[in-house]
């Protein structure tokens, strides 16, 4: 195979695979994303010096196109940004498939294709687990506006739709590759058979579910609020309480005596606001007199704070000193709710955004802290909550889980709030960084997938869009777009029961992650035998 047929190639599984990050895309492309690139691999002579680093090379390339063609919009936000997403995320994705190319060639085509499905998922589990994360294109989020193709997510998680994926794409081209090597009927027949009914019954399972699926009627009644104030000027150049003065506005528009909750978007309320003094904060206070003409209603919002330590025996990890007073201080994104009592409970957002929220493995860029804060870089991170906190009312059922912004796309974090007792989501995000791009519509539907995955209901709110409700089974019930301010008013039913998924969270990554280690360690072991045995 010619070298620009391979480039070619490389070229197309990184558009085939970027299609399902589209609403005019569909996940099923992802179904023969990889094949272009099992060619490639398939057709570099294993006896060839450099041939793993060949497969390393053309495989970092179809996964910076694809990188680059679904994420392209964080450069609206951070060019540094875009460029370091998409670097490390290729440069991992690039690892597992050329641990599959040397596993194939060691021990041969079924157990190569074994280890790829292995190597693959435990890629994917860590990059969600992990210190620096970032697992936007996990291949099972490709069906994000699919969801009535993926209904059975509430037993796997997305891993199950990246199992899905690579099975169909390894079928798909043992099929070609068997058809172009004038393989007898027989077997192809049988393989072709195999393939269909490996896409076909997981789709009509899903259809059939998501027909069947019904909610409990346990209605509440929700307003979410849409600000739409530019996110670049909202914390600069407007006035605090004029953002509230517009949040309160819209949400009057729509609250009446029956509503039971109002929720409004992240970091709606910034400002040099310090924990223990919330209630003397002007913004409290005209949301506290906002709610007394609706004795029942519960007003959750998204803050921007501060807490201070008394000494550096009680500072966090990621506090810092407060000039020189002996004080320390913590940072926090967080979602606060208001009701009739004096009770505010709090919630810090602790899944953050490596780079912006949190500096990764700060145990090794320690020696660099002073020379990052001289030249006004950004080093610590934002306080966190070790664990979740669920919003729960004493005059009411409810018991909301409060998701902030980039949590929201990891689905065993989400489902750990519904073992806290979550019966509702709530999604409170500030997704105007980015313009009006694919990026938002793209985060919007990943909150589709946590409903399917949790069986909870989301009400979001976010400052620019998209705000919306999301019933049980992942259907958007009504939606604010992009750039508009307002208001909506619906009814979401609660949901006690817990879900395979939500009780055993990511059980497929666990399992092939330790697959993998055992993969890589026979790998090693193999080397090393073979090496002293050629020296004997």
């Amino acid at each position: 195979m010619k070298y620009t047929t391979k480039f070619s190639l490389s070229v197309l599984s990184g558009f085939l695979l970027s299609l399902g990050w589209y609403e005019w895309g569909s996940g099923l492309f992802l179904f023969n994303g990889l094949i272009p690139l099992l060619f490639v691999e398939e057709y570099i002579p294993s006896g060839k010096k450099g041939a793993g680093k060949q497969v390393f090379l053309f495989a970092s390339l179809s996964f910076f196109i694809w990188n680059i063609l679904a994420t392209w919009w964080i450069k609206n936000a951070s060019l540094a940004g875009l460029a370091a997403a998409v670097i490390v995320t290729a440069f991992y994705m690039s690892v597992p498939f050329w641990l599959y190319s040397i596993t194939k060639r060691r021990w041969g085509r079924y157990i190569g294709y074994i280890s790829l499905i292995a190597y693959w998922i435990a890629f994917e589990f860590a990059y969600n687990h992990g210190e620096i994360s970032w697992p936007w294109l996990t291949l099972g989020n490709g069906f994000l506006f699919n969801t009535k193709l993926v209904q059975w997510y509430e037993y796997t998680g997305v891993f199950g739709g990246t199992l899905w994926i690579l099975l169909v794409n390894i079928f798909l081209f043992e099929t070609i590759r068997r058809m172009i090597n004038r393989k007898p009927v027989r077997q192809l027949k049988l393989l072709t058979l195999s393939t269909f009914f490996l896409i076909i019954i997981p789709i009509t399972v899903s259809v059939i579910r998501y027909k069947t699926y019904k909610e409990e009627k346990t209605p509440r009644e929700f307003v979410i609020v849409q600000p739409n104030i530019d996110a670049y000027i909202k914390f600069i150049d407007m006035p605090q309480i004029e953002q509230t003065k517009i949040q309160i506005a819209e949400a009057a528009k729509l609250t009446r005596e029956s509503t039971d909750y109002v929720i409004a978007p992240e970091t709606s309320i910034s400002g040099r606001l310090w924990i223990d003094r919330l209630e003397q904060i002007a913004d409290i206070q005209m949301i506290r007199e906002f709610q007394k003409s609706f004795p029942k209603l519960k007003y959750v919002v998204g803050i921007y704070c501060y807490e201070r330590y008394n000494s550096n025996a009680e500072a966090t990890k990621t506090a810092r000193p407060l000039g020189n007073t002996g004080y320390y201080y913590d940072t926090h994104n967080s979602a606060i709710q208001l009701d009739s009592t004096s009770y505010i409970p709090i919630y810090h957002k602790s899944q953050l955004v490596t780079g912006v929220e949190k500096m990764p493995y700060k145990w090794l860029f320690k020696p660099l802290e002073k020379l990052t804060l001289q030249l006004g870089g950004i080093f610590r991170s934002h306080g966190i909550q070790e664990e979740r906190e669920v919003f729960e009312a004493a005059d009411d059922r409810v018991k909301a889980a409060p998701v902030i912004c980039y949590e929201s796309v990891f689905g065993e974090y989400v489902g750990n709030y519904i073992k806290k007792g979550a019966n509702i989501i709530f999604v409170i995000t500030n997704d105007g960084w980015w313009g009006d791009t694919p990026g938002h519509r793209q985060h919007n539907a990943l909150s589709c997938l946590r409903a399917i995955e949790t069986r909870r209901s989301v009400a979001r709110s976010a400052n620019t869009g998209i705000s919306c409700f999301i019933d049980q089974r992942g259907d958007v019930l009504q939606k604010l777009t992009w750039w508009k301010r307002g208001a909506l008013r619906d009814q979401l039913n609660l949901n006690e029961k817990i879900t395979f998924y939500v009780k055993h969270g990511d059980y497929l990554g666990r399992m092939m992650f330790i697959l993998a280690i055992a993969g890589i360690l026979a790998l090693i072991i193999t080397k090393i035998s073979g090496y002293f045995m050629n020296r004997c």
